[in-house]
């Protein structure tokens, strides 16, 4: 399924038990269905789900979250819920320190699909942070995808070049696209934080670097920091996400797989192989978050292999020990951090 593909069959799917004179609910429902969209085009209305608090304490409430290094983290775990369906949609487990905005930690899809956020590890995001606290520069420039970032500013206390909760691709199913409008604002609301016109603008940029084939955008990413040591930090996921942002310039593709334990991994590579020959795909990259489930993320073109992004991760046609246009300093799970070269001498 195709990162454009979306949950709308899953949210609308209806229960039925009794099934008398289906023709005619069927027309009936059809009629409906579509007076349904309309209405939901010229009215969108509120929000179609709102999140609930069903959790709240410290780092030693939520141990999965594998959080003890950060004692002083206010966690809560909010379930997403929509009306007429009793059990949730998705949770997320969010953070503050202090009186500060929250920042969404880890995200649990009940819906089979991505939305909003792609499943997450928080196992290696913990692992993460004080590889970087420890070894990256304090007045560094960290680019990240806008998420990434404010998880890695909460966690270590160092500047990311994006800090606000940007938004940026808003993942919703179809059937929600009339309410777009209303999504957004009460996702401003809720997170509390409103991003600024040139952050938006920078995000664009960074979007643009990954999209773009590797010197160019290494060029975008070194104009990003500044000026200063720049480091970059990226994730399998992020190929999601910018697939959703640029499909004009990148393929994506994914499909879940069951696995039985770490000893299923021959069965595993057959099967990611087979769907990816079926489907003529041409990379692939699988990242596990959970014990039952593995990702495997799919390029659907040739030029999507020769992105930026494509070459900075483990797919099956990159070569990241030897990506010459950035430095791999640290891999963890399925993120790896990279070192932006200063700008090459000027040829006279």
């Amino acid at each position: 399924m195709s990162a454009a593909q979306t949950m709308e069959s899953t949210l609308t799917r209806p229960s039925s038990k009794i099934l008398p004179s289906l023709g005619i609910i069927l027309v009936a429902g059809g009629f409906l269905l579509l007076g349904w969209f309309a209405f939901l085009w010229f009215d969108p209305g509120p929000a179609p789900y709102h999140y609930r608090v069903v959790e709240e304490g410290g780092a030693d409430k939520f141990p999965k979250l594998e959080l003890n290094a950060w004692p002083d983290l206010k966690i809560s775990k909010q379930e997403m819920h929509v009306e007429g369906m009793e059990e949730p949609i998705a949770a997320a487990y969010v953070a503050r320190r202090g009186n500060a905005k929250p920042v969404m930690l880890a995200w649990e899809n009940h819906v089979g699909e991505p939305m909003f956020f792609p499943d997450s590890k928080l196992s290696e995001l913990s692992f993460l942070a004080p590889a970087i606290t420890k070894h990256m520069p304090k007045d560094a420039a960290i680019l990240a995808w806008w998420d990434t970032s404010r998880q890695i500013q909460l966690l270590t206390g160092l500047e990311t070049v994006f800090t606000s909760h940007l938004s940026e691709h808003l993942i919703i199913p179809m059937v929600w696209q009339p309410r777009t409008e209303a999504i957004a604002k009460y996702e401003r609301n809720f997170w509390g934080s409103v991003p600024s016109v040139e952050e938006k603008r920078k995000f664009q940029r960074f979007a643009d670097a990954l999209s773009s084939e590797p010197t160019e955008g290494v060029a975008i990413l070194r104009e990003l920091t500044g000026g200063r040591e720049g480091y970059v930090v990226v994730h399998i996921a992020d190929l999601y996400k910018l697939g959703l942002m640029r499909p004009d310039r990148i393929g994506v593709a994914y499909k879940d797989f069951p696995v039985k334990g770490s000893g299923d991994v021959h069965g595993l590579n057959a099967m990611v192989k087979r769907w990816e020959g079926d489907n003529k795909y041409t990379a692939h990259t699988v990242h596990g978050f959970s014990e039952n489930i593995m990702r495997a993320y799919f390029l659907t073109d040739e030029k999507s292999t020769k992105t930026l992004l494509a070459q900075m991760l483990p797919l099956t046609t990159s070569l990241i020990l030897d990506f010459q246009p950035l430095q791999m300093v640290y891999k963890e799970g399925g993120y790896l951090v990279y070192k932006i070269p200063s700008a090459p001498p000027a040829i006279n």
